[in-house]
């Protein structure tokens, strides 16, 4: 790995996603619009299944919740062993 490497290895940006409030309209239907109020996606099951996609509060695929990507820049300081 050659400096420059190491220099963006250090300065790296992290993302975290999350998925916030549930966007499906649940009166779509009859022309109207209704949310269902959930705030935040939280998983039915364990991460790799297909429970895994469907939120135990409200039962909607993740896809219907808000995604948030935030960017977080690290710097690491300090000196590395040659």
């Amino acid at each position: 790995m050659n400096d420059l490497q190491k220099e963006e290895r250090k300065n790296s940006k992290e993302r975290i996603v999350t998925y916030e409030e549930c966007r499906k309209n649940h009166a779509a239907s009859i022309g109207k619009y209704a949310v269902d109020g959930c705030c935040e996606f939280m998983p039915s099951g364990d991460e790799g299944t297909a429970a895994a996609l469907r939120c135990a509060a409200c039962g909607c695929h993740r896809n219907f919740h808000k995604k948030v990507v935030r960017q977080i820049e690290s710097f690491r300081h300090g000196f590395s062993k040659p």
